[in-house]
């Protein structure tokens, strides 16, 4: 599509959004293909020559897309401490900066994301202070969103308003490399300032809302630029004065020392209008100030020790480390100020202490004021998606290839020193896998380009080292590698025999494989397959196209896709730690990674794969290994819990200081760096409102042997039971096959938990501490009348049966998900379905009621496409614990619910359980509770916040 082409289309799809939303609103129903065409026939009369020059096909797919966006509720914790409300429709009448970047957002992003990206800035900005309010204020804060999800735009937005409503100087921390910092630089020239800051020129060309707002006078003033020397410097400081009148001054400047320190020097020199009689500390009072902290949770925490004495008084004369030490002093040099991190992973930030202050540096930068978490729009591809969870049943979607050891390690090793050369086979080449993964890159670019989207960028990622000489190593074999196959089309060398082998892979595995990934995800996408015929046709081209390029953190790794923008960049980005934060590789298709990283945060943000992948994500692939999956499959519990903590804050009206936040901990993995989590402690545990199951066994038989026996006393003495599909509730369809028993007393459950063996790697699967969860919660009359089930797979003529308890059941088949030698490890036991086996038909209800609206507010939180039919665990437990009174359901705390599998060990693929008895797994689902009844363990991690509100501060 020629660059004028791309004018009308994007034209013509900016009115035609904003003629479908009014139709919508008008007729009060959904956009429907049907509106779309009459919409569009009505169009094409009044812009007649730029619907020549755009396939009509093309832009009515991208119309069905964008109408089936939705985008889910923010939450926000807040302290009106020291506030005063003040936004208001009045306010924000005749905003300049928000109007024009709304109206070049529309040619980008649906208008339902637009309406909620409105939104969102609102809900931040108004917990800003205004800043014509003229006596001292402090407001500081957190914006949680997603990685890769748009918190750029997310932020210049916020930057408009902010600038709309009187903020004067506005101060982005943009990362820790050039690269990241040029990147956001562009951006906001884009978003914000509508010229671009090109070092040196002498007349800055309009972009971005530029081009929509043409007005000079409103034209904000940038202190640096997109070059790699455009960072805030001495040169541009002396020639700088700032007065309260002028237009708003933009900052885009690294998190380091020097650059930090100068900003600093030129406020306290050149922009300080006011000395404090008492401390004699310069200020600045006639200019109030934003910052924004981008990837707050890198950088910018304080990693000191002592931040508070042994009484959790703050230690005053405590000096924070230099990062830190810098954007703190920067704000105390401001009466009227406020302060907004954003990040993805905000392990970092919740283990801020909430009292941390210094008398030269001022308060510390946890979150006092609010705490937003962004909902991520339908489209949004994270975690959940590409990995599930290690709780969930759906399997990862076909996007992931898990590699095995064998398949990468002898050619890059997890350990290896700088210097390393990689070799695979004795050979200086890529290994096969990689190989593999950019000729999946090429499908992915050829697929693209008939697809209309050859001018759009496409990149490939391969992380393995952090090491740049190791790096360098794998760009020259990428590089031979890519150059081999260009020759072999070019000079037809042994063409014919390269030709069968990728027409087989691509129909074999790639096509499969995108039919597969739009049948499990993709919403509101029409996205057509093409044969080898038609991908052989453009592989010349493409080929011809991909560059392989080194990351190596300088501006030009974001500079080459502006300026590849007409054409789209074809990119093969190779690095290690400049790739690993904040930048963002355009059009991200295959990734190849094997970088391994022990930190929660580091780990998810090395993710560059999330994100948006509307009209391509079917030919995405993602090369990893089966470590890293199981890994991501962790983290992602982690962060669903910590989602659902907050939920639980905002739901009992809390502000940041009234309620703490917990993150589970992990064996091998660790939250974030220990130094960030100087202010954390661990604590005591509670099991309430989690459901637990064993999905990592012993592969001892005399173990296995010792567990089933335990069951079979267990069950033995449990009494008749109960036909599964005899009971309070059957949902039409359903049909359980088991045995089931009520009003277990707690003390049979907890003998048997005492008995159970479990493995020494199921770090939360402690079955004796999980007894003395039960035996603590007694004491409050909870947890004192379990459900019991025994649960078997669908009958069928091939099911396996065994009798335990004298019960004849028969047994699941559920496979190895590692190798490890001392272990049979599994990816989930239980089916969703199975904690709803014991509810009354109120609480069914009340529980997927409750279930739709959690899918519906925040769509990152699911797997699905569609909206669930059936309740979802977390929502029973929450409906069993707190009641819901307007559906008439009671809380029934004092229930617990055992869940009883029997695994067919000759389905386990595990040599050593040749033989074996069968392997006895259980699931328990606690309700939720607000009991404070706890046990020792210290695989909970928990702020300042959470442990400071407990007696003790708990080792």
């Amino acid at each position: 599509m020629t660059i004028s082409n791309q004018k009308a289309f994007d034209s013509i799809l900016s009115m035609a959004q904003n003629m479908l939303r009014l139709a919508t609103e008008r007729s009060q129903s959904p956009i429907t293909p049907d509106m779309i065409e009459k919409e569009l026939t009505k169009l094409s009369i009044m812009m007649e020559d730029d619907f020549a020059l755009i396939d009509r096909d093309t832009l009515v797919d991208e119309l069905i897309r964008r109408s089936s966006r939705t985008v889910g509720e923010n939450a926000t914790l807040s302290s009106g401490e020291d506030h005063i409300a003040w936004l208001d429709a009045d306010r924000k009448k005749g905003w300049t900066y928000w109007q024009r970047y709304s109206e070049y957002m529309e040619t980008h992003i649906p208008w339902t994301a637009l309406d909620a990206l409105d939104i969102a800035t609102d809900e931040v900005l108004s917990q800003l202070e205004d800043p014509t309010r003229q006596d001292a204020w402090d407001r500081r804060g957190l914006v949680v969103g997603h990685v890769q999800s748009g918190k750029t735009g997310n932020y210049t937005g916020l930057i408009c308003k902010a600038a709309d409503a009187g903020y004067k100087i506005i101060i982005v921390l943009a990362g820790l490399h050039n690269n990241l910092r040029a990147q956001t630089q562009i951006r906001l020239d884009e978003g914000f300032l509508g010229f671009a800051t090109i070092a040196d020129a002498e007349e800055l060309p309009a972009v971005g809302v530029g081009l929509i707002d043409k007005d000079m006078s409103v034209r904000p003033n940038a202190a640096t630029n997109r070059s790699d020397k455009g960072d805030f410097n001495t040169a541009v400081a002396a020639k700088m004065n700032i007065s309260p009148e002028q237009r708003p001054w933009l900052f885009v400047v690294k998190k380091n020392k020097t650059v930090l320190e100068r900003l600093l020097h030129w406020i306290r020199n050149r922009v300080a209008n006011h000395v404090d009689p008492e401390t004699g500390q310069k200020l600045v009072t006639n200019l109030p100030l934003l910052v924004i902290d981008d990837e707050s949770d890198h950088g910018s925490v304080d990693t000191g020790e002592d931040v508070v004495d042994e009484f959790g008084n703050p230690d005053l004369e405590h000096q924070p480390k230099t990062i830190n030490r810098l954007i703190r002093s920067i704000l105390h040099h401001f009466s009227r100020k406020a302060y907004v991190g954003y990040t993805a992973t905000p392990f970092a930030n919740i283990f801020i202490h909430d009292r941390g202050e210094t008398q030269e540096h001022g308060p510390d930068l946890f979150p006092a004021a609010f705490i937003t978490s962004l909902a991520a729009p339908s489209n949004y591809v994270g975690p959940g998606r590409v990995f599930g969870s290690a709780s969930s049943v759906p399997e990862n979607l076909p996007l992931v290839r898990s590699l095995s050891d064998e398949e990468f390690q002898p050619w890059m090793p997890p350990r290896h020193k700088n210097g390393y050369r990689p070799r695979w086979e004795g050979e200086d080449c890529v290994p096969d896998s990689l190989a593999e993964a950019i000729r999946s890159f090429v499908y992915a670019c050829a697929i693209r380009k008939l697809r209309g989207q050859g001018n759009k960028h496409s990149s490939m990622l391969i992380h393995v080292t952090r090491f740049t000489s190791v790096q360098n190593a794998v760009v020259n074999q990428v590089a031979e590698y890519l150059r081999s196959l260009k020759g072999r089309y070019t000079r037809g060398i042994d063409l014919e025999n390269l030709e069968t082998s990728m027409r087989t892979e691509y129909q074999g595995t790639f096509l499969p494989g995108m039919n597969r990934i739009r049948s499990a995800l993709v919403e509101g996408e029409v996205l057509q397959d093409f044969s080898w015929t038609d991908i052989r046709a453009v592989l010349p081209d493409v080929l011809s196209d991909i560059r392989v390029r080194e990351i190596n953190g300088t501006a030009k790794d974001a500079l080459d896709y502006a300026e590849n923008d007409a054409t789209g960049l074809k990119v093969i980005a190779i690095g290690g730690d400049k790739l690993a934060r904040g930048l963002t590789l355009e059009g991200l298709c295959t990734s190849y990674f094997l970088r391994t990283a022990r930190m929660y945060d580091t780990l998810m943000q090395m993710g560059r794969w999330f994100g948006y992948r509307d009209g391509y994500l079917d030919v995405c692939r993602l090369y990893t290994s089966q470590e890293m999956v199981e890994w991501f499959g962790h983290i992602a519990d982690a962060a669903e819990e910590l989602r659902q903590e907050f939920d639980n804050m905002v739901a009992a009206g809390a502000t940041p200081k009234q309620f703490g936040l917990r993150v589970k901990s992990h064996s091998v993995l660790t939250v974030t760096s220990r130094a960030k989590m100087r202010n954390a402690r661990a604590m005591q545990l509670t099991y309430s409102g989690d459901l637990l199951q064993t999905i990592v066994f012993p592969n001892r038989k005399e173990d296995i042997a010792a567990n089933f026996n335990a069951t079979d006393r267990f069950i033995g003495a449990l009494g008749q039971s109960i036909n599964l599909n005899d009971q309070h509730f059957v949902p039409k369809g359903q049909k359980w096959n088991g045995y089931l028993w009520r009003e277990v007393p707690a003390l049979n459950v907890i003998s048997f938990l005492r008995d159970y063996r479990t493995h020494s790697a199921s770090f939360r699967i402690m079955s004796p501490l999980i007894a003395d969860f039960i035996e603590e919660m007694n004491k409050d009359h909870e947890l004192t009348s379990w459900t019991v089930a025994l649960i078997g797979k669908d009958v069928g003529p091939d099911d396996n049966y065994r009798t335990i308890g004298g019960c004849s059941v028969s047994m699941l088949t559920r496979k190895r998900t590692t190798p490890h030698s001392d272990r049979y490890s599994i990816k989930t036991l239980i089916s969703p379905r199975d904690q709803a086996i014991d509810l009354t038909e109120k609480e069914w209800k009340a529980s997927l009621d409750l279930s739709q609206k959690t899918w519906r507010n925040d769509t990152d939180r699911n797997e699905s496409k569609d909206p669930p039919t059936e309740p979802r665990g977390p929502q029973i437990r929450h409906v069993l614990g707190e009641g819901v009174s307007r559906a008439g359901v009671p809380a029934r705390r004092e229930r617990g619910l055992l869940l009883l599998y029997l695994l067919d060990p000759k389905g386990a693929d595990v040599k050593a359980l040749n033989d074996a008895d069968p392997v006895v797994a259980w699931a328990i689902s606690f309700p939720s509770s607000t009991s404070e009844r706890r046990v020792s363990n210290s695989r909970y991690i928990a702020n300042s916040v959470m442990w400071g509100g407990l007696n003790d501060w708990l080792d």
